[in-house]
């Protein structure tokens, strides 16, 4: 990390502020402080998560054996569509929105966000958005059944739930940009005096272009779902072959959002992994500007290379070779990123507390989904396997490794700067080997069940996929029973304020303004802002 700070000269500020906060439930309602949003949208992304996790455990169940056991064809669906798209909108992508509220005015010195009172709204519009979303299953006709991708023309054939759905996708897509907007202007404009942009921690830095990038293409899926409902209910023809439309456009403005939004869910845990390696390496980061340089090329690149989900759709040949040489170039910086870990890494002083096995199960994971993004970006493997649990596989490796993982990774390491106590390294310990045998048991089967030609999306499947399918549910029941144990085990205490007291700078390694302040933080911080000298080596106050 680029800025070394002294805590001789970095005392805490404003301890004597923390009396000043609201109480019962106004605090929480009409909270303008950055920490308690930040708190807010990580409660509601772990309870999503586990709504995003019981309808997996539904499938999971339906799919331990062939035929119909609990879940008719078209409830499979059901589940199949609303757990992509709670676990990407409801569970994930508020997630890190917390961490970003949580760390980054502490990372830049920053008394709060920008904007406080949208920082209120941004979040509070997630609760109707999540009502919407759960309670399409109660309407007559159930759930959307369409897949999360919300294809056209299945989406002009639904009932009255995929209003619902468009509904809540636009909320969500709104909460995203004013979230959005308020990160950006926090980072360019309230940084502490002497903190640079290349001064920057890496998750801010991450975060500043991710939220570019949400600015960018979450108005195109908001255009796209606005025209399906339009086709449903005003008589346009978009998407309707018969009325001169195409469904393919659909298909392109889904996936001109969608493969950045690959990156939306993965450059903050990028953030979190330059952030951890080199606390428990004792080491600074490896080739600090070639990972911001690597993160800018990534968010560039990603919105050359959507079509590489549409080698099927009918695409010309020209067409197929740019997407296939532009996806193949964007692993280029990836590997950037991961060599600078591992580079990190090498012949540091390492130490394996529970961050630091989520970062080596991130690493080894990741690796794994990203080479297999190469071998689908090639379009005569692509079209085989195209639609099959091979493409489950590789999304699963990518999004759960690149984003869960971080998440729990970023939870252990801040965790008890937000909480002020210590987590149960031995729980901790114990979450990470149940999720990463769990995970590796869910997913590595369906790379040869989607080889072997299995479609997803089915409520059944003949009799020789039999095994691999009972491995992966099984493994998908240990990988939720895992976070079961997460909540009790870790958030429940950490909520609690139950645990040994953790010190201001609990992690040997850690550097940075945030192990500045006492552990937890004031209710207010940095109201005088620190200063850093041009050589970036300690802090000073005015």
């Amino acid at each position: 990390m680029s800025v070394v700070l002294d805590p001789v000269h970095a005392p805490a500020h404003d301890a004597d502020h923390a009396h000043d906060h609201p109480h019962g439930w106004r605090r929480w309602l009409f909270s303008t402080n950055h920490k308690d949003i930040g708190t807010m949208y990580l409660v509601f992304a772990l309870s999503m998560l586990f709504v995003g996790g019981l309808l997996a455990m539904g499938i999971r169940a339906e799919l331990f054996d062939p035929g119909i056991q609990f879940l008719n064809p078209q409830m499979f669906l059901s589940f199949s569509t609303m757990h992509g798209l709670i676990m990407i909108f409801m569970a994930v992508m508020p997630a890190l929105t917390g961490l970003a509220n949580w760390m980054i005015p502490l990372q830049i010195g920053a008394p709060d966000m920008a904007f406080p009172r949208m920082n209120n709204l941004s979040f509070w519009l997630l609760i109707p958005a999540a009502i919407l979303g759960v309670s399409a299953f109660f309407v007559p006709g159930g759930a959307p059944d369409v897949g999360w991708t919300l294809y056209a023309p299945l989406t002009v054939q639904q009932g009255m739930s995929m209003d619902l759905t468009i509904f809540a996708v636009h909320i969500l897509g709104a909460s995203s940009i004013m979230g959005s907007i308020n990160i950006i202007v926090t980072i360019l404009n309230m940084r502490a005096p002497g903190m640079t942009l290349m001064k920057m921690p890496m998750f801010t830095w991450t975060w500043l272009i991710t939220a570019y990038l949400l600015i960018a293409i979450m108005p195109v899926l908001a255009g796209a779902v606005t025209m399906t409902l339009t086709d449903r209910h005003f008589g346009t023809n978009f998407f309707n072959t018969a009325g001169g439309g195409d469904p393919v456009l659909y298909q392109h403005l889904f996936w001109f959002m969608g493969h950045p939004e690959v990156y939306v869910l993965i450059l903050p845990s990028f953030g979190v992994m330059s952030t951890v390696v080199p606390t428990f390496s004792r080491k600074p980061l490896f080739g600090y500007s070639s990972m911001v340089y690597a993160t800018a090329s990534i968010a560039i690149l990603s919105f050359i290379v959507w079509a590489h989900h549409m080698f099927t759709a009918g695409m010309p040949t020209f067409g197929q070779l740019f997407f296939m040489y532009a996806t193949m170039l964007i692993a280029v910086p990836t590997g950037v990123k991961v060599f600078n870990w591992v580079a990190t890494m090498w012949r540091g002083a390492l130490s394996f507390e529970t961050p630091m096995l989520f970062a080596i199960g991130f690493i080894v994971v990741f690796l794994i989904g990203g080479f297999t993004g190469l071998v689908l970006a090639m379009v005569p493997i692509d079209t085989a396997v195209h639609n099959t649990y091979y493409v489950v596989a590789h999304f699963h490796y990518t999004m759960v490794a690149g984003s869960l993982f971080a998440i729990f990774m970023a939870v252990y390491y801040w965790g008890p700067k937000w909480s002020g106590v210590m987590y149960d390294e031995r729980a901790g310990q114990i979450h990470f080997w149940l999720s990463m045998i769990g995970f590796n048991l869910t997913f590595f089967p369906q790379f040869f069940l989607g080889l072997g030609g299995m479609v997803r999306r089915y409520a059944d499947y003949p009799l020789q996929f039999t095994d691999f399918n009972q491995l992966s549910s099984i493994g998908a029941f240990i990988f939720g029973l895992a976070q079961v144990y997460f909540l009790f085990a870790v958030v429940l205490p950490m909520l609690r304020h139950q645990g040994v007291k953790a010190p201001q700078r609990p992690w040997d390694g850690a550097e940075g303004l945030e192990w500045e302040v006492p552990s937890p933080p004031p209710f207010h911080t940095f109201e005088t802002p620190p200063r850093l000298n041009e050589a970036a080596t300690r802090v000073l106050h005015d």
